[in-house]
């Protein structure tokens, strides 16, 4: 039932994932006064406001193309990623100066149950299971902004297990340095989480090329469905969203006739289409002479 969710409604889902997780982590804090299930709600904070940036997203790159976006509105998807990436870097600043000062005043740290230690184990599985579910339907969806929040929840997960590893072993051990150095790691992680998402957010506004994969695979049905063209040159492939653009020279005999050179376009067309239903394809035909040694030579 889950699997079969659209990227606006996996989105709608994250916001209130995040905030019965919030919810929860901060339950477990008002139970323990620990820093470091302090810094782990911080994050889940974050989570909250990437959520909602992701839905608002995800709705907005769901519009067709217009006057004024004529190749539709599919790298809004990345705007949300990039803010989602900050917040992350904001937030791990924050755990850093709550860390510092915790290490400054260990006299003063309360005593901690385990109660509140179960029920940031609760918010754990629930961000395993929606991370998980995002991950997977937001590369099938191509959609970025869930990928992102996908990443995000696994690094706010590796979080939660470091942190209530460390707080059980302090609390056996009454090592209670332990709390503040716990959420310094926190910090560290998220701080790295956040220049992931900000860095591969940002190839995507700079029109970085489809996957290799993909890039083979569109090489493949060019090779299969150009037969009566003499060569295809100039492959170039860009994702955006879910959007993914290609185009290239399509070299045919100067006596083909223009039908018959259409015929062979709507045929390479399908091909592509038919293996990436999101795909938009530009090909420029030309006579022999523009032939080039590194063309791709139909079958």
């Amino acid at each position: 039932m889950l699997t079969r969710l659209n990227a606006e409604q996996l989105a709608l889902g994250s916001i209130l994932v995040a905030l019965l997780v919030l919810a929860l982590k901060l339950l477990a804090w008002w139970l323990t006064s620990s820093v470091a299930l302090l810094s782990d709600a911080l994050e889940s904070l974050v989570n909250v406001g990437g959520a909602v940036m992701a839905w608002i997203a995800v709705h907005y790159a769901r519009r067709p193309a217009d006057d004024g976006h004529p190749f539709g509105h599919h790298k809004a998807e990345y705007f949300s990623a990039v803010i989602e990436g900050i917040m992350i870097i904001i937030a791990a600043f924050l755990i850093v100066e709550q860390s510092l000062h915790a290490l400054a005043n260990l006299a003063q740290h309360p005593d901690w149950g385990w109660g509140g230690l179960m029920v940031n184990a609760i918010a754990l599985g629930l961000n395993l299971v929606w991370a998980r579910l995002l991950l997977l339907r937001g590369r099938r969806l191509s959609s970025p902004a869930l990928q992102a929040g996908g990443r995000h929840l696994m690094s706010d997960v590796w979080t939660s297990v470091g942190v209530l590893g460390g707080l059980g072993l302090a609390m056996l051990t009454g090592w209670v340095i332990l709390d503040p150095l716990l959420a310094l790691v926190v910090a560290a992680n998220i701080l790295r989480e956040g220049y992931q998402v900000v860095v591969s957010s940002v190839n995507g506004l700079m029109d970085s090329a489809a996957p290799e994969a993909e890039r083979l695979r569109i090489e493949e049905i060019l090779q299969q469905e150009a037969n009566g063209a003499l060569q295809v040159h100039g492959l170039r492939t860009r994702r955006a969203g879910v959007a993914l653009f290609v185009e290239f020279h399509l070299v045919v005999a100067g006596e083909m006739t223009v039908r018959a050179s259409h015929d062979i376009c709507d045929r390479i067309e399908e091909g592509i289409q038919a293996a990436f239903p999101e795909a938009q394809v530009n090909i420029h035909v030309e006579p022999e002479h523009k032939m080039e040694p590194s063309g791709i030579a139909p079958e």
